[in-house]
């Protein structure tokens, strides 16, 4: 057995099931370790920003790590916004990346690179694995450290040598450790100020986001008249009919100030404090009004549903919340638009789907609408690098093979990673993708006015992606994926309502 079969089979002992690859020549024993150890499906990706979108997808919803598999530095550094993403979500990811045998590296090749250079601003655990027989073990430290409450990246140099060198076997998995519970004190002091009479929010973010920590923050809210919020772009999130809501706070600082305006105190589970995404000439870029106080109910690595539940319980609060989303039929409007391309979708989309937004300013009205769709878990991007979406639906759609996944995705942000529709094909993937296409980068002129600039022909046309137009139909048939074009909401009703009923990849672009 050489380093990257006791590798593989060390990942495959540590519950690690899929693999998003891209890979090169210093990966090819890894790469044939995959044909001789079962329990490890490989899954290729023809742009490294979809294998690691792809595992951000994957590590969400399965709630464990894929690995990746890339090749040197530039093959990690293409993957580098998704990973970014991926850390912001605090997904867990475990980065295989190949590099040059070690006595080959002082010729200085032409790929040569500072791998760990790159991989540090989106790791938290990084490692060189030195000797094909420490490999195994690596791995294994590898798994471990990606699964650090509340998930980790780790990043596993493997030098081609110590691939294909002789190695003793695959190793023992490293326990898990479980996240920590707050302390009965913090849980007593955030109880006791709900009781104060203050205006009080809780931010939820992370597993609080899930069913069970929205039934407790729920409960919190009932008793104690407390906000419910989370941030503009949660991780994953459940919503829908018969879920208790949870106001999101807007994207633009303005509308975000004034709807924190009124809080004494702000009370974070699992979250941080909401500042701005980008800086404005003559406004703060903190959020919150000066006024707020700053209260932690469960740091991001503690558990914070045990925290809410506990939290409730210390209140009173009742049994079940019956603060609850309703479901509603709502007549779209005339107009094809980001709204009625929401409505359409909240009246067809199915029970447990799936949907992730990579669609700026076309992903709100489906945001809004989708608050009394059937349950449903809501992907966003968390990270601000756009270009997440069509690989995270990959990713969203391996971990959960009996789930619909509906992409909302911009025609600027998708054409980042176009790549990924190849693997939806491949991979036959349950995916209905709805492409916006404003034929711009429409969120950057809302914030070219908004940063007071002043826009020339020059500069306008540096966001308008209307000359040449882009084919998404022609585009996703000649990467196997059927697909067809809406301009009005009856069309584009017939078309979701087909796309619906069948199994695999579909896209539909949206003439809004």
């Amino acid at each position: 057995m050489n380093g990257a079969e006791s590798l593989v089979a060390s990942l495959v002992r540590a519950g690690v099931e899929v693999c998003f690859t891209n890979p090169g020549t210093s990966e090819m024993h890894f790469v044939a370790a995959l044909d001789r150890t079962p329990g490890l499906r490989a899954v290729l990706g023809l742009f490294e920003g979809v294998v690691t979108g792809a595992a951000d997808g994957y590590g969400r919803m399965a709630e464990k790590p894929a690995s990746t598999l890339l090749h040197l530095g530039p093959g990690l550094a293409n993957g580098l916004a998704n990973l970014h993403n991926a850390k912001r979500a605090a997904t867990p990811v475990v980065n295989i990346v190949g590099d040059h045998a070690t006595d080959h590296l002082r010729y200085d090749a032409p790929l040569t690179s500072d791998i760990r250079g790159f991989a540090a601003p989106v790791s938290d655990w990084i490692h060189t694995s030195m000797s094909a027989r420490d490999v195994a073990a690596d791995g294994m430290r590898a798994v471990a450290a990606a699964c650090q409450a509340p998930g980790k990246i780790a990043t596993l140099i493997l030098p081609a040598d110590t691939a294909w060198s002789e190695a003793s076997g695959p190793a023992t998995p490293i326990a898990r450790a479980e996240a920590t519970v707050p302390e009965g004190a913090k849980i007593d002091s955030v109880a006791e100020l709900l009781r104060s009479g203050g205006r009080c929010a809780l931010l939820l973010r992370g597993a609080a986001l899930r069913r069970g920590g929205l039934e407790a923050a729920g409960r919190v809210a009932e008793k104690t008249g407390a906000r419910l919020l989370c941030d503009t772009f949660p991780p994953r999130i459940e919503r829908g009919a018969g879920l208790v809501p949870v106001e999101r706070i807007p994207y633009f600082a303005e509308q975000a100030t004034e709807v924190l305006g009124d809080i004494d105190h702000l009370i974070l589970v699992g979250s941080k404090p909401p500042v701005s995404f980008f800086a404005y000439p003559g406004k703060d870029s903190w959020l919150s009004p000066p006024k707020c106080v700053f209260h932690v109910l469960a740091h991001p690595h503690e558990d914070g549903i045990a925290a809410l539940e506990n939290l409730a319980t210390a209140l009173g609060g009742p049994a079940a919340p019956s603060i609850r989303a309703e479901r509603e039929d709502v007549k779209p409007g005339e107009s094809l638009n980001a709204f009625s391309v929401g409505q359409v979708l909240g009246a067809i989309l199915p029970e447990g789907a799936v949907v992730v937004d990579d669609g700026a300013t076309s992903g709100l009205g489906s945001y809004v609408a989708l608050s009394s769709a059937a349950p449903h878990d809501y992907l966003s991007l968390t990270g601000g690098s756009i270009g997440i979406g069509l690989p995270m639906s990959v990713g969203a759609a391996i971990a959960c093979p009996d789930r619909k996944v509906v992409v909302l995705e911009g025609d600027g942000s998708g054409m980042y990673t176009a790549q990924a529709l190849w693997t939806q094909a491949r991979e036959r993937l349950d995916v209905v993708t709805l492409v916006f296409a404003n034929r711009s980068y429409a969120i950057l002129n809302f914030e070219m006015q908004r940063v007071g600039a002043d826009p020339g022909d020059q500069a306008r046309a540096m966001l308008s992606l209307d000359d040449p137009a882009v084919n998404w139909v022609g585009l996703a048939e000649s990467m196997g994926v059927e697909a067809s074009r809406a301009e009005t909401v009856a069309e584009f009703r017939d078309q979701l309502a087909s796309a619906m009923k069948v199994r695999g990849p579909r896209l539909i672009e949206i003439m809004i």
